[in-house]
């Protein structure tokens, strides 16, 4: 990445923040380089505290802030690391409804689909899928009647959907990705 690009996404001194990864593109083509012992710390810190200053992470990992800075930005530019986020509470950020959407396509319509299901108020997570449906969609909503017309109106309205199933959510737990607890 060109030095005029990284100054624009860092913040310069002791406490900087974290760099600020660009938005995300396409997979590289590149086979992903493997990582170390230090880089996977370096994930488990930032994933548990994405707001961790690069003095911390490189305190805890035992190498210099220059390393730490180094490691993360290659991390960045690698794509391992696609963006820092909060860790939301939906109920409590009024979205108490949250449902998976199992939804069957027009054969070669992903590409067209998952931008409009992108455009969904309250989507989370979009998934191309093999199995019994082709796509599977994670969505919060504030109750039900609004989940039961983001699926009536809005996800039945997109012409290459050709079926929908809606499983709700009742109880949700965030796992730890590295220990699975």
């Amino acid at each position: 990445m060109a030095d005029e690009q990284m100054a624009d996404r860092v913040v310069e001194g002791p406490e900087a923040p974290l760099p600020v990864p660009a938005p995300e593109a396409p997979a590289p083509a590149t086979p992903p380089r493997p990582l170390d012992a230090i880089d996977r710390s370096i994930l488990q810190i930032l994933q548990t505290d994405g707001r961790a200053s690069i003095r911390s992470v490189a305190e805890r990992v035992h190498v210099s802030r220059a390393n730490a800075y180094a490691r993360i930005n290659r991390l960045i530019d690698d794509g391992v690391i696609r963006g820092f986020a909060a860790r939301v509470n939906h109920e409590r950020a009024g979205q108490g409804a949250s449902a998976y959407i199992t939804l069957r396509i027009v054969q070669n319509s992903w590409r067209t689909v998952r931008e409009q299901l992108q455009q969904l108020p309250g989507a989370a997570h979009i998934a191309l899928v093999s199995g019994d449906f082709d796509v599977l969609l994670l969505v919060h909503t504030p109750d039900n009647r609004t989940l039961r017309e983001l699926v009536l109106t809005r996800l039945q309205a997109i012409p290459e959907v050709l079926s929908t199933r809606t499983l709700l959510v009742f109880e949700e737990t965030d796992l730890d990705p590295f220990t699975g607890a």
